[in-house]
């Protein structure tokens, strides 16, 4: 498929200073991450501990580029996961490299630049796709078979499926990442206050990682869009 994105008129009119950053891989690779990987993992997890030594706990959820994450969880009554993912790399020495190498690779982009993202089987996308917002009594199939009753007008991504993804419940079900995927689309959310610079980079981060692991996949799109 061709990747492109349009944004709802409510979505425009919920959140008119947000955006969505999109990368779209092919010829990728999903099994255990390489000793290659593995080793760049390494190298970052160092990095995260060193930036982020002698912090603590309210320390990091007071950098500026959490704010708009925690802010937006807390309008719908939950906290944003992050901090506490950052704090186990950072303070308690877990290890970033777990699972499967597309999981790995936007698991520490997500804990070095700390923007929301979700990663599904780009083959299992079905055009098109729309950012919107959720609707009263909407529901969707969470990782693991979860049943997500989504709270109105939370952020969400749609295909012609339904719900790929919402910012406080994450990716569905419908379009995981599986150990035979050979497409993949990486999703950040970009509440007012996380600049396209910021999505760009983050999406290259993720980028330069699977291609650790995947070195022949070609990048079929990475852009960063607003409403």
């Amino acid at each position: 498929m061709t990747v492109s994105l349009e944004f709802s008129e409510a979505w425009r009119a919920a959140y008119p200073a947000a955006g969505i950053g999109l990368l779209a891989m092919r010829g990728v690779r999903n099994s255990a991450p390489s000793e290659e990987l593995r080793a760049r993992l390494r190298s970052l997890e160092a990095a995260v501990r060193a930036r982020h030594a002698g912090r603590s706990r309210p320390d990091l959820t007071s950098l500026p580029v959490l704010r708009p994450y925690v802010e937006h969880y807390r309008r719908f009554g939950k906290t944003y996961h992050v901090p506490l993912q950052l704090e186990a790399v950072a303070f308690r020495a877990r290890p970033l490299a777990a699972g499967e190498a597309l999981v790995n690779a936007m698991f520490a982009a997500e804990i070095d630049t700390l923007l929301r993202t979700a990663g599904h089987d780009l083959d299992a996308v079905e055009p098109a796709l729309v950012a919107d917002v959720t609707r009263p009594g909407e529901a969707y199939v969470g990782i693991g078979e979860r049943a997500i009753e989504t709270r109105p007008g939370d952020m969400c991504l749609r295909d012609a499926g339904g719900i790929l993804s919402t910012v406080t419940y994450g990716p569905g079900q419908r379009g995981r990442l599986l150990p035979d995927t050979g497409a993949v689309l990486f999703t950040t959310y970009a509440p007012a206050g996380i600049s396209g610079s910021n999505v760009d980079g983050h999406l290259r981060n993720i980028e330069g990682l699977v291609l650790v692991d995947s070195p022949s996949a070609t990048t079929e799109l990475l852009e960063s869009k607003r409403a």
